[in-house]
């Protein structure tokens, strides 16, 4: 499906907030070995996703602002506008390459203040309109970067 910028929200059935880790060890491993970087994206509880606003509900999230502490310490903090691309446009692109299904979640991009993660840490994150989500890092995820 090829589906035009224009056209991207009709097919969005809403948005929530999500963290998206990244085992770094394992992202090194794989560039080591010249292979896709995957396992450092693909482990158990890699993409926790908050609850989903339906679109409708969902007024200011395309312009919000976006803050995200571990353990009360403020790490990112950015307005979605600043996005190399917005949402309709990742969506666009997306679409040329996969075929998007009911169900698939799509997380845009980390802004800027990734750091490391460790079992125990409490990541809260929040963006404009949304409802917030709040995860802890159990032992067996180490090595995790949000």
């Amino acid at each position: 499906m090829d589906i035009g910028p224009q056209d991207a929200l009709d097919h969005v059935f809403g948005f929530a907030a999500g963290i998206d880790l990244t085992r770094r060890d394992r992202q090194r491993e794989c560039r080591a070995m010249a292979r896709p970087w995957e396992a450092g994206k693909s482990f158990d509880h890699s993409a926790p996703c908050g609850p989903i606003l339906p679109a409708q509900q969902a007024t200011q999230t395309l312009s919000g602002e976006l803050r995200l502490s571990v353990n009360g310490e403020l790490r990112q903090h950015t307005s979605l506008k600043l996005m190399i691309w917005d949402v309709p446009e990742i969506i666009s692109h997306l679409s040329r390459s996969y075929r998007l299904m009911p169900g698939d979640l799509i997380y845009t991009g980390t802004p800027a203040g990734v750091a490391p993660v460790r079992p125990g840490d409490r990541i809260h994150v929040e963006i404009t309109g949304l409802p917030s989500l709040t995860v802890t890092i159990r032992p067996g995820d180490t090595h995790a970067s949000q």
